[in-house]
């Protein structure tokens, strides 16, 4: 923990992209302490804050890529026992996860590879079960693609405000302090999606 600490200290697009990387697949990285400070320091010109949601969805995509395909070619025994080991418990897992994450996949389908990048405690769980159920590997990464790209925008949004209103030093704290109106806006844009899909394949049925 005391090497992610250092590099949360320490961001550039190379950081950026390697702890987004590890954020989805099972280390605990809160993206939210990644990509606003990095867009906080954006909005002073030390980072470009286009860089920064590109490099934090790279990563994203990386890291969702190793669950997917290691989903795919080890199967869900494996997920599971790893899940309930010590290595598991460590990066704060545990079976009952996993099987919430593919729940949420079998209710709402391969859109739930975009919607699920947008709720927390399924965000970086969400490409176990697409690789489970052998999702299309291009479809995933588009999904994936979206639905990283909107939250990693949400927090680059958050960033750029906090430095017209808060000193660094006051940064975290800030960020903890408005986690509960990006939830908010999360729920928003996850049933937007939904409602979205659902209309469309609706009207798809029909004609």
């Amino acid at each position: 923990m005391n090497f992610i600490t250092s590099l949360l200290s320490n961001l550039n697009y190379g950081t950026i992209l390697f702890l987004m990387l590890l954020e989805s697949t099972v280390v605990p990285v809160p993206s939210e302490f990644v990509v606003t400070p990095a867009a906080y320091h954006a909005a002073s010109g030390q980072l470009d804050v286009w860089l920064v949601i590109l490099f934090a969805t790279i990563g994203a995509d990386l890291g969702a890529s190793i669950n997917y395909f290691v989903a795919l070619y080890v199967g869900r025994p494996v997920i599971y026992k790893f899940a309930n080991s010590k290595w598991g418990k460590m990066c704060l897992l545990n079976q009952e996860k996993v099987e919430k994450s593919e729940r949420y996949f079998d209710e709402h389908g391969i859109v739930a590879t975009l919607t699920g990048r947008l709720i927390p405690g399924i965000r970086h769980l969400i490409s176990i079960p697409a690789g489970l159920a052998r999702m299309h590997y291009g479809k995933f990464l588009l999904y994936t693609t979206i639905g990283a790209g909107c939250w990693h925008a949400i927090l680059a949004g958050l960033g750029w405000y906090l430095h017209t209103i808060v000193p660094e030093d006051q940064l975290n704290d800030k960020i903890s302090e408005y986690a509960e109106y990006i939830k908010l806006i999360i729920i928003a844009l996850v049933i937007a999606a939904v409602v979205y899909f659902v209309v469309k394949s609706y009207l798809k049925k029909k004609k």
